[in-house]
């Protein structure tokens, strides 16, 4: 039994005391932020019901319900195939072969330092392809070249003895990349890979850009309206927890599967197992369970 006191030394009363001035400072700190903030908001007139009423009406709903089911299409898109040609980079930049690992790096490099409403704008303009394939387009082009980098490093952070063992089973590259380093450089990766899906779903909001009816859109047109008191701050209000809870789903989605891939699988006693003979010599031969 280790002692944990080992590692750093325990704080005394004094020092606990601080440590509790610090967090009561930053507590009102905090507190007298957040009620500038309201009065801010109060006293600008954010909260009157000439800014909220639009929020009644039906029409109003179906847009931004539009607009979020929008949203996470293009998202769903964006990460499938982010993931796939992640995978697709990863594998040729691992390529033992120089001229696939060279292709693969290129696309890599070129695609990481390009900024992602760049090519979203080249694809929309340029190519003249409709909204939602350039979003996904721009997004997986982007998103996919970071996950490459990703898989790639939780490849090489895998134990080289994993590989020398795989390959000494007889096993193929093929196999000893999916069965072995696969499955534990995504179980390394998984919160570097979650991170990198939250920011293809925030970036889903560049779509407005090109008049693509995201949820951001959708908010742009309440808030734009004049009809409304141009509610500006109340659709802020709206949109933002909505976009940050959906961030939170996917951080909880992550704890969760790593939480279940960190539980070691119960091994079933076999019958075989119960029915072994105690004494190993039994089985040698001349020994009483020796065949004939």
């Amino acid at each position: 039994m280790t002692d944990s006191s080992a590692l750093y030394d325990i704080p005394g009363p004094r020092t606990r005391a601080r440590h509790r001035l610090y967090g009561i400072i930053a507590t009102v700190a905090i507190l007298a932020l957040l009620g500038w903030v309201l009065y801010l908001l109060f006293d600008t007139g954010q909260f009157t019901a000439a800014k909220w009423t639009p929020f009644e009406y039906k029409g109003i709903q179906e847009l931004l319900l539009q607009g979020l089911a929008n949203t996470l299409k293009a998202f769903a898109y964006a990460a499938v195939l982010s993931l796939l040609l992640g995978v697709i980079l990863a594998s040729g930049r691992l390529s033992e072969h120089r001229v696939p690992r060279w292709i693969a790096t290129v696309l890599v490099e070129f695609f990481r330092a390009m900024p992602v409403l760049v090519m979203i704008f080249f694809i929309f303009v340029a190519l003249k392809v409709q909204p939602l394939p350039a979003l996904v387009a721009g997004l997986t082009l982007y998103n996919g070249s970071v996950l490459a980098e990703v898989f790639r490093a939780g490849v090489n952070s895998v134990d080289r003895g994993q590989r020398e063992a795989a390959y000494a089973l007889g096993l193929r590259k093929t196999q000893v990349m999916t069965h072995v380093l696969g499955p534990q450089a995504v179980r390394a990766m998984l919160p570097a890979i979650i991170s990198q899906l939250v920011v293809a779903l925030k970036d889903t909001s560049l779509g407005y850009l090109i008049t693509y009816e995201e949820f951001l859109h959708a908010g742009k047109l309440i808030a734009s309206n004049l009809d409304y008191d141009l509610p500006f701050i109340p659709v802020v209000m709206v949109i933002s927890p909505i976009y940050i809870g959906m961030c939170m789903l996917l951080s909880w989605l992550a704890t969760w599967v790593a939480r279940r891939q960190r539980r070691s699988p119960k091994t079933p006693r076999t019958g075989a197992a119960d029915s072994a003979p105690a004494d190993p010599g039994a089985l040698l031969p001349g020994g009483p369970l020796a065949k004939g």
